[in-house]
């Protein structure tokens, strides 16, 4: 047989005893400088913002309606900040999280413009730091994730972390490097559509009297509500983000972790929170950017959120007289409501029912 022929033959044998399926990345598949283009563009549709609607409530009024938006200069009802950071997250997962134990936190995320129904998304991400915990198990993956319109502007841009599972527990880890990341995005960090007009806010509409002006710094707000967690929900919403975790999806294997239980996907949490935060907060319509946020503890089915808020500073917007920064903490509990502000004790250990602690930046109209 000529050799090229023997070649193709053995190739052909390698090809059928592949597998064609993806187990996705252990942490030993990681390098630092790693780049990562994701699967798949997701054009968004109003049918996504209905649902999302469905499982959250969300009540701002620059979401909710356009003719609102559109008298503060948008073209159209934007699409909620979360709703355009879960899609962007999802599309990630295969390649960075597929075989989490859990994601940890965020940092440095920035919102950079509006995205709109019929957007359509992509995803790429650089893995920026590696750290290999200290049972030989799994390690911490640190990655920077940016979301792209169809034009190639970037509209969402975040660093987050996740512990992942090692596929083989002998294996020789990596030099740990861990990146350096800011505390928090300063307000020239923070990026304001440069259409924004605010002559024609309407208070009435948007719910709420309170504006900029009325926040001070260190001012705790109780949003008083509590949303039970359906099973069926937070699948739904996962599902909806294209997120294929394992441990958000898979009894089966779920059964053999440490919780026995599928978890809440983290991104759940923060999307009732926020909407949660409606009540107090009605003015707060857009996400500027989230400074660090953190899981403290899992969520199942059937809990109830619960959240407060705690005002951590104020910022003017650069160019802008209209509007300003408000720097917000956000606490959400499961099964303990939140008149009593349940936070950290003296050794900076978390009240046991605090489950997501976020810190963030909103946009809200001031007085002047």
């Amino acid at each position: 047989m000529p050799l090229h022929q023997s070649i193709i033959s053995v190739n052909q044998e390698d090809k059928q005893n592949m597998t064609k399926t993806n187990p996705g990345n252990y942490f030993e598949d990681f390098t630092v400088g790693q780049k990562l283009v994701h699967a798949t563009p997701r054009t968004i549709t109003s049918g996504d913002v209905a649902l999302y609607t469905s499982l959250y409530g969300p009540r701002f009024a620059l979401q909710s309606s356009a003719l609102f938006a559109q008298s503060l200069g948008y073209r159209d009802a934007p699409v909620d900040d979360l709703l355009v950071f879960h899609v962007v997250f999802g599309k990630t997962v295969p390649d960075v999280s597929l075989n989490a134990v859990a994601n940890l936190g965020y940092a440095e995320c920035r919102f950079l413009r509006p995205v709109y129904v019929e957007d359509t998304l992509t995803a790429t991400s650089e893995v920026i730091g590696l750290k290999e915990n200290s049972n030989g198990k799994s390690g911490v993956v640190y990655v920077r994730s940016t979301g792209f319109d169809q034009r190639g502007d970037a509209v969402l841009d975040y660093i987050r972390w996740v512990m992942v599972h090692k596929r083989d527990q002998g294996s020789r880890a990596p030099e740990a490097q861990v990146p350096e990341l800011k505390t928090a995005l300063s307000e020239n960090d923070l990026c304001v559509p440069e259409t924004l007009a605010l002559e024609r806010y309407d208070r009435q509409e948007a719910g709420s009297s309170y504006l900029w002006d009325d926040y001070a710094i260190g001012e705790k707000i109780d949003h008083v509500d509590g949303i039970t967690v359906e099973e069926a929900e937070h699948m739904m919403a996962a599902r909806l983000y294209q997120n294929t975790a394992k441990v958000h999806f898979n009894q089966f294997s779920a059964d053999k972790g440490r919780f026995g239980r599928r978890l809440v996907y983290g991104g759940h949490v923060m999307s009732v929170a926020r909407a949660l935060s409606f009540n107090g907060l009605a003015n707060a319509q857009t996400i500027l950017g989230i400074n660090g946020g953190r899981h403290v503890a899992p969520l199942f089915a059937g809990n109830t959120v619960f959240a407060w808020t705690e005002v951590l500073d104020k910022a003017a917007v650069p160019g802008r007289s209209d509007c300003g920064a408000l720097r917000l903490r956000l606490v959400a509990t499961k099964d303990q409501p939140c008149d009593g502000f349940p936070d950290k004790d003296e050794d900076g250990k978390a009240d046991p029912a605090v489950i997501l602690d976020l810190d963030y930046w909103v946009l809200m109209k001031r007085a002047s």
